[in-house]
């Protein structure tokens, strides 16, 4: 389908991004990758009145580390984040989940600022930034992950709000994360990621419910001295998965189950 009409902005700076989405008002929508926004445009799920394109922006691509903290930019690309040796250094996770996104040109053009400030649940970066406790930056404020998530496609962003840099904690021990898909390049049915750090285990789950989910109750099994399988059981509790074409209710808390127990064991 073709998408509905609509104004089309190239801003150079983040203050000249502001200004246009003010001036367009709520209908606008800010414009990265593209790979989430589009395809909806396409089908008219979405109907933006405008773009505001931010691919202009110099600076919002960068990748360092900074005060013990990994600074990712909202337009990095998952490519470069794959690449970054900052990044396998310092959060060898990310780079192996930023490898997992889409297609090669999907990783060549989607940024991590655009999955993020999408809220999918299917998305694999929210799953990281909130198990880690990461920092959604904007041009306005400090977003905490666990605050930032509400439900399905919502955030807290105002219209006039950009996502400037997505910030994690440094972590580099074990760590896995497995997307269970039909097809390689699909989004997650379900995922499951787990992170060894500050002596305990990071457990995140995609894809099982409106919002990115941190198993904390696997976390607290497996800091009493659980084995990977009888921690991993607790993966589905108080999930609430909505069912799809590809899998019921019950398979995805079974997948969660699965999943949890492969990524524990595989990271250690």
């Amino acid at each position: 389908m073709i998408p509905a009409a609509f104004e089309y902005a190239r801003a150079s700076s983040v203050e000249e991004a502001v200004k246009l989405l003010k001036n367009y008002g709520e209908d606008a929508k800010v414009l990265a990758g593209g790979h989430s926004l589009i395809p909806l445009m396409r089908l008219r799920l979405a109907q933006p009145s405008a773009l505001v394109d931010i691919n202009g922006i110099k600076g919002l691509d960068q990748i360092k580390e900074s005060g013990g903290k990994l600074h990712i930019g909202a337009l990095a690309r998952h490519v470069s984040i794959h690449n970054s040796q900052v990044v396998k250094d310092k959060l060898p996770l990310l780079a192996e989940v930023a490898a997992e996104v889409g297609d090669n040109q999907i990783r060549n053009m989607g940024t991590i600022g655009g999955v993020v400030a999408h809220a999918d649940a299917a998305g694999d970066y929210p799953t990281i930034a909130l198990m880690l406790d990461a920092d959604i930056v904007t041009n306005k404020r400090t977003i905490a992950a666990k605050d930032f998530f509400k439900d399905i496609f919502t955030t807290p962003l105002a219209a006039d709000e950009i996502v400037t840099e997505i910030v994690f904690p440094v972590a580099n021990g074990p760590h896995k994360y497995i997307k269970f898909r039909r097809r390689l390049f699909d989004w997650a049915i379900v995922g499951a990621a787990a992170q060894k750090m500050d002596g305990g285990w990071r457990i995140g789950l995609t894809n099982v419910g409106p919002t990115p989910v941190r198993a904390k109750a696997v976390e607290e099994a497996l800091h009493k001295g659980a084995k990977p399988e009888e921690a991993a059981q607790h993966a589905s509790d108080g999930l609430n998965p909505s069912g799809d074409l590809r899998a019921s209710p019950e398979y995805k808390k079974h997948l969660a189950r699965v999943l949890t127990k492969r990524a524990i064991e595989q990271a250690g």
